[in-house]
């Protein structure tokens, strides 16, 4: 068996190294030189901590059998012999594993327990023999101190407690003595951590801890770890950490063995993952759902960004949006504040959202940015709801934002805002994924509870998982929230999703396309991606056109087509939303319409051409009164003037007290000017309910159309294939051929140096056993000369481009001209070197 894990990497297969580098990817960023370069990375904390956080449970326990085998004298099994080895280089037996891990009560069988060996060894954290092995090192740094929750031997932590266990009659005696309070915290720490405290404010005599051992329950002020100290049964320990007024306590290994007499030194085990999904649902039902919640979604995150198209929100000068601001937002998109903040979140990741800068005479108040819609918005309202659900959908898988913060307050009291640093979370895209491939495992139409979800993540991936639940919870709510689950249940769309087969993913792990050219060419022609199709399946179809009743209401049987649902904004009011929506026309509305440069018959057309029933006669009374009295007026740029045909109408505009700032004055019966400029005429005689409309020079009508809407800048998206920060790099299969060839070369190029002669490597300045003198130059050009007519292989060390020492095995062709021309024969390549660079030359023996 190799004594180094180096030696052992020398002596795997490429296969199998290639198969370590897909496991621990993190092992080639950057690229080891060597072998023994990436076994001493492999051995590092932070490489060892990562490879473990992927472990099960199971796994990670059998990795703490290994741990505790280390001692030769546990090699026959015996759980009373088991220690650990103070030298991490210990050779550990797989019998000794073997009949610790399937001990009875463990629940474990020997083909698991050599499965879960195979899978340590495959990565590296075991190495050796399949019969023989050693533990790697960093796994004692990257794991707990205390092997499957056993403290350290009574040897290691006191005279008094190791006396007490080295009379195993006596210790089982004193175990059965004990009162149900003292045996309630053994059994506790027995579970494990094996750490405790116990109060010195009052401390117990001896004579009072004799009393009770004769008499069979604690006496007077004893408490029950005091009693368990004073019986031999707890150390008190220094090197841990302990508050105020109490001291750290261990239960000895021996004690803690002695306790799991009945489930093995281990404890129980759990070879297999915990069941879950135990209801049942309908994939289609699933489906269905799913796809509503998304519909909803998609139009909930429309209103928000048009609430902030038409007020911007302000950008605190601390980050984020105020907590005033999202309560608006939530209003006006009729959500709850949490989902407003999520919403506003994933828009922002979506590159929907960005902050603009306010120009100097707006910036009334204390801020400088606003935050308002992309220019990516315009193009992504135009878009089928499934493209724009998968493009809200992939930001939130993606993006490096949790949410469920909002809200919250900070450490100094501060309530946690959207858009924040505060909200900032490197590792939220990695807990995503791990808690969707947990539904994502589970058969179609298993539907499990937050609690198993949570239950199986602490089996699959307990280092990853402890202290995340609430995380987690949050995880499954807004999956919820946005459609990618339905009845608890992962939709097909949203498998296909998370399998990275949406529009803006390029799966650099796909061997038959590794940099992702098809991918980007299906992206520019536009075609839908699995995703898109899979939803647009589930969803209504369009509907490009309405239904106009009696009472001017218009319903709208399906999602409205980009065309139509732009000319609804214009002529209706909303008044329902969901499948089927419901608008109103009113006065105001049609007022907006021929603002924005409608005509009536222009708005009479639209409604025969789109609605699917008559066209009611209130209706068209209704547009024709509006158009009667719209562009009565006309506005102009004199300063500003008004003219009308209608003198008794300029009679009216010019006596009403409401219009007193502009300053009209008559310059004709029919023209009316002022110094105010005409948009603010306009405007003005708008709010106090009149209908001018703008003309020319020529005198004709303008027809604004709508507003020009202020974007903010562009912004890049966040999408599928950015870089998680957490994540270790996906390989390909070349990519991994070609590692595990550089890392053969990197070797022999180690092993040519390690035969350098001592006066090339003192030449080259590395350290060299023994004196090793310089050569001279003439010396060197001497050794070459002679090397050229022997034909004779010749170290050569010399100063390469860059100014670094180097050395080469070569066998000299020829001198002269100042250069050296050489060939080395194990890469049949010809190389020349300038003489004043070389400053060594030595024959190979």
């Amino acid at each position: 068996m190799a004594n180094t894990l180096a030696d052992h990497l020398r002596s795997r297969s490429d296969a199998e190294l290639g198969d370590l580098l897909r496991l621990r990817p993190d092992l080639v960023v950057p690229v080891p030189t060597d072998i023994a370069t990436l076994a001493a990375r492999a051995q590092s904390r932070v490489s060892s901590a990562r490879a473990l956080d992927d472990l099960d449970e199971f796994t990670l326990r059998i990795l703490d059998a290994a741990r505790l085998c280390r001692e030769p004298s546990a090699r026959d099994g015996s759980a009373a012999t088991v220690h650990a080895d103070s030298s991490a280089d210990a050779a550990v037996e797989l019998d000794a594993v073997l009949a610790m891990a399937t001990a009875p009560g463990s629940g474990a069988t020997a083909a698991q327990v050599r499965a879960a060996v195979d899978r340590l060894l495959a990565r590296c954290l075991l190495y050796g023999s399949a019969g023989r092995f050693r533990v790697a090192g960093g796994v004692d740094e990257a794991s707990s101190p205390y092997p499957a929750g056993l403290g350290r031997p009574a040897a290691d932590l006191d005279d008094r407690v190791a006396r007490r266990c080295a009379d195993p009659a006596a210790l089982r005696r004193t175990l059965l003595s004990a009162p149900p309070a003292a045996r309630a915290v053994l059994d506790r720490l027995a579970a494990g951590p094996p750490l405790g405290t116990v109060n010195t404010a009052a401390p117990a005599t001896s004579a009072q801890a004799a009393d009770t051992l004769a008499g069979g329950g604690p006496g007077d002020g004893v408490s029950p770890v005091r009693w368990l100290v004073e019986a031999g049964l707890l150390a008190v320990v220094t090197d841990a950490p302990a508050t105020a007024g109490s001291q750290a306590v261990e239960l000895p290994r021996e004690v803690g063995l002695l306790l799991r007499r009945d489930t093995g030194p281990l404890g129980a085990l759990r070879p297999d993952p915990p069941a879950a999904g135990s209801a049942e649902r309908d994939p289609k039902a699933v489906d269905s759902t799913g796809a509503g919640q998304a519909m909803e979604v998609v139009r909930q995150a429309g209103a928000l960004l048009e609430a902030l198209a038409a007020e911007p929100a302000p950008l605190l000068r601390t980050g984020g949006i105020g907590v005033r601001e999202l309560r608006r937002l939530a209003r006006a998109g009729g959500v709850s504040e949490s989902l407003a903040g999520l919403l506003v979140e994933v828009g922002y990741a979506a590159g929907l959202l960005g902050a603009a800068e306010l120009p100097a005479s707006a910036s009334r108040t204390a801020v400088d940015q606003q935050i308002l819609p992309t220019g990516n918005y315009d193009q992504w309202i135009d878009e089928p709801v499934a493209r724009r659900w998968e493009r809200l959908a992939g930001a939130w898988l993606a993006m490096t934002r949790r949410a469920g913060l909002i809200g919250r307050r900070d450490d100094r009291d501060r309530p946690i805002t959207a858009l924040s640093t505060d909200v900032e979370r490197a590792g939220a895209p990695t807990v995503r994924r791990t808690v969707l491939g947990v539904l994502a495992a589970l058969p179609p139409g298993a539907a499990p509870t937050a609690d198993e979800v949570l239950t199986l993540l602490a089996w699959q991936a307990p280092r990853r998982s402890r202290g995340r639940d609430e995380l987690h919870r949050e995880v499954l709510d807004e999956a919820a929230q946005l459609g990618v689950t339905g009845l608890g249940v992962l939709t097909g769309y949203g498998r296909s999703l998370l399998a990275g087969e949406g529009r803006d993913a390029r799966d650099i792990s796909a061997d038959d396309d590794p940099l992702g050219v098809r991918a980007t060419e299906r992206e520019h022609r536009g075609a839908a991606s699995t995703v898109e199709r899979a939803l647009d399946d589930l969803l209504p179809s369009p509907v490009d056109h309405v239904l106009v009743q009696a009472d001017l209401t218009v319903v709208v049987p399906g999602p409205p087509e980009p065309a139509l649902a732009a000319e609804l904004e214009l002529v209706a009011e909303p008044e329902s939303t969901g499948a089927a929506s419901v608008h109103r026309v009113t006065p105001a509305s049609v007022r907006r319409a021929l603002d924005a440069g409608y005509q009536a018959a222009e708005l009479h057309e639209l409604f025969a051409r789109r609605s699917r029933t008559p066209v009611p006669q209130g209706l068209t009374y209704l547009i024709d009164d509006s158009a009667r009295t719209h562009g009565g007026l006309r506005a102009g740029s004199a300063g500003g003037y008004l003219r009308s045909d209608d003198e008794a109408l300029l009679a009216t505009v010019l006596a009403d007290r409401r219009l007193a700032a502009l300053a009209l004055r008559r310059l004709a019966p029919t023209v009316l000017v002022c110094v105010v400029p005409a948009g603010r005429m306009l405007e003005a005689l708008r709010q106090a309910g009149y209908a001018p409309v703008p003309e020319d020079g020529t005198g004709a009508a303008l027809r604004t159309g709508r507003p020009r809407a202020r974007r903010a800048p562009a912004r890049h998206p966040v999408t599928l294939r950015s870089v998680d920060p957490l994540a270790a790099p996906k390989l390909t299969a070349p990519r991994i051929s070609g590692l595990v060839e550089q890392l053969r070369r990197g070797e022999a190029a180690a092993r040519a140096v390690r035969r350098t002669p001592g006066p090339i490597r003192a030449a080259n300045g590395q350290a060299v056993d023994g004196l090793a003198a310089v050569q001279a130059h003439s010396q060197a050009l001497a050794v070459l000369q002679q090397a050229v007519r022997d034909k004779a292989l010749v170290w050569v060390g010399y100063v390469d481009a860059h100014g670094a020492a180097a050395s080469r095995l070569v066998r000299p062709v020829s001198i002269g001209g100042g250069y050296l021309r050489a060939e080395d024969e194990r890469t049949e390549t010809l190389h020349t070197f300038a003489l004043q660079r070389v400053t060594a030359a030595v024959v190979h023996d």
